[in-house]
């Protein structure tokens, strides 16, 4: 709700005075690129207007650079904590494996056992 306040605080005369300045930056601009031709057909004014645009979007180039960086870093890392988890299960899936191994052999030899605990022993008389 305070964003919607604070949105219907703008100025509307911020805003126009920004798009004048734009306006008055590109009149510059283009009367500037008018008068600078040189001989061989350089415009000097198109070079100015992409040295501005290199400087306007160096900083937004980096910060992708830097995204894309730990992007990378973040994946190398998922990577690795993935092999982390598949050795891991793989040893649990092993030792469940021997567990139920030895649980099999067990009940067999109780198994083998029990027949005699259950059989009448002679009375002595």
């Amino acid at each position: 709700m305070t964003a919607l306040r604070r949105l219907g605080e703008i100025n509307p005369s911020t805003g126009q005075g920004f798009e004048g300045e734009i306006r008055e930056f590109i009149r510059r601009d283009v009367s500037m690129r008018h008068r600078t031709r040189t001989d061989d057909g350089d415009d000097a004014g198109v070079e100015s207007v992409s040295n501005l645009i290199d400087r306007v979007s160096g900083a937004s180039v980096e910060e992708i650079d830097r995204l894309i960086a730990q992007l990378q870093a973040m994946r190398e890392m998922l990577h690795r904590e993935g092999e982390r988890v598949r050795r891991e299960l793989t040893g649990y899936a092993g030792l469940s494996q021997s567990a139920m191994t030895s649980m099999k052999i067990i009940a067999d030899t109780l198994a083998q056992f029990k027949p005699e605990a259950l059989q009448p022993r002679p009375e002595a008389g």
